[in-house]
């Protein structure tokens, strides 16, 4: 699981810098490591796939694919409870614009979007 995130922030650095969109890399890798750590932890899926895109100069997308079709869903806080865990989305919804799950016959995307400024 440590790997995965960490080849996925690593994918995004890498992305974000060629594009010299470094001011959301910090943002990004943690958006990223999120989505795959829960693609791993809470999917069967031995195989995850992580995207990169920048459809247009004010966002860009990180995409975490795998081949469960359970939709993830944020869990809030619990007053009387601390839970150790299950408030990744939670970050990831504070970090992103948006974020949503694609439905596919084989499995699904989760994916966030960041606001970006194209550099001039």
């Amino acid at each position: 699981m440590a790997s995965s995130a960490l080849s996925a922030r690593r994918l995004v650095r890498i992305a974000l810098t060629n594009w010299r969109l470094g001011p959301f890399v910090d943002d990004s890798e943690l958006i990223v490591s999120e989505l795959a750590s829960n693609a791993v932890r809470h999917t069967h899926s031995h195989v995850i796939r992580v995207t990169v895109v920048w459809p247009d100069d004010t966002r860009v997308r990180i995409g975490v694919f795998d081949r469960s079709r359970t939709i993830p869903q944020l869990q809030y806080a619990d007053r009387d409870h601390i839970r150790p865990n299950g408030r990744g989305l939670l970050m990831v919804d504070a970090l992103s614009y948006r974020w949503g799950t694609d439905l596919y016959h084989w499995g699904k995307q989760v994916w966030a979007d960041l606001r970006v400024e194209a550099p001039s």
